[in-house]
């Protein structure tokens, strides 16, 4: 096994910047099952921004929104709407990990910053990648408190319909910057290719791309960067760089263990998803041979099934979830 040049422990955290946080909160605990843990804003002393952290097992989403007319972050979601501005990764050594980052090649964000209150402290820093999006290394071993200082805690028990951990993160970029990215995830964070797809792969009039999957050492991150390629229409990356204003997070992907019973109460709990006609399991014995869930029920929910040399896939993806095309899920 080759050693790991950039340890990773996992994704701490997803952090979405939205219009309006609370709304956005509350649409996460009743849609999704999250639990609500923990909120800054006017009442915990933070005058210009709002968060909201919502959790669901090793799943954590912080959401926030401007208070203030000018706020740094009022034009970016101006321009892209709700979207997913930073996937935080946990680490041992924050300041290791972001001075090998930068003399890589990446570009600072925020340098190594301590956060303290009297429950401990959190130590942070961000690196930029592709469009506006954020990569922060974070240790937070030394907290004992809500979640990081200027946060207090909260108690509103989701539904717990199941989900356990962001899967992975799908990029889009601009045409012809596929591998830019990809090399850029090499040399900075250690990344290796894990799958890559060309235009023959994935190509319909409506859905022709390229993409590259990107694993972290440990192979516990993934992150699949995908660019347009030539199709008869304007493809769903196209389409999404349109309405997103550039390069961005697609969709965020969340593992279940039961993917049956988690896509049951989402549907039951309002979440829609993405159309799957019956020709397409009338095909499917065919197509990726035996499974053990029930052809039918697959059929019923819209579950797709994919197979490879390691065994089949289950994933579903949702409509999106906002006014705007770019931001949905996939649920594997």
């Amino acid at each position: 096994m080759t050693q790991d040049s950039f340890p990773l422990l996992g994704v701490d955290h997803i952090h979405f910047w939205v219009n309006n946080a609370r709304q956005a909160a509350w649409f996460y605990h009743h849609h999704f099952g999250f639990d609500i843990r923990a909120y800054s804003g006017l009442e915990t002393g933070s005058r210009d921004q709002t968060s909201w952290l919502l959790q669901q097992q090793d799943l954590r989403f912080v959401l926030t929104a401007p208070l203030r007319p000018g706020h740094p972050m009022a034009e970016p979601i101006g321009r892209h709407g709700d979207f997913v501005r930073d996937i935080a990764f946990r680490v041992e050594d924050v300041e290791r990990s972001f001075a090998v980052a930068v003399e890589r090649g990446a570009e600072p964000a925020m340098a190594p910053t301590v956060f303290e209150d009297e429950h401990g402290r959190v130590v942070k820093a961000s690196i930029r990648t592709y469009g506006d999006t954020l990569h922060s290394f974070i240790d937070r071993t030394g907290y004992r408190g809500a979640w990081e200082p200027g946060f207090r805690r909260e108690e509103i028990k989701g539904l717990n319909l199941g989900l356990l951990e962001v899967d992975h993160c799908v990029g889009n970029v601009e045409l012809g910057r596929m591998n830019e990215w990809v090399a850029w995830y090499e040399k900075v964070l250690g990344f290796e290719l894990f799958i890559s797809f060309d235009d023959q792969d994935i190509s319909t009039d409506y859905t022709a791309l390229m993409s590259k999957v990107m694993a972290s050492g440990n192979h516990k991150i993934k992150f699949p960067i995908n660019e347009p390629a030539e199709g008869l229409k304007k493809s769903q990356i196209d389409e999404y760089l349109d309405f997103f204003g550039g390069a961005g997070v697609q969709h965020v992907a969340l593992r279940t263990d039961d993917i049956i019973q988690t896509v049951t109460r989402l549907r039951e709990a309002g979440i829609d998803f993405l159309y799957v006609p019956q020709t397409y399991y009338d095909e499917l014995a065919g197509r990726v041979g035996e499974i053990d869930e029930d052809v039918a029920e697959l059929a019923r929910l819209g579950i797709l099934v994919d197979r490879d040399e390691d065994g089949y896939l289950l994933q579903i993806f949702t409509k999106p979830i906002t006014d705007r095309p770019p931001l949905f899920f996939a649920i594997i």
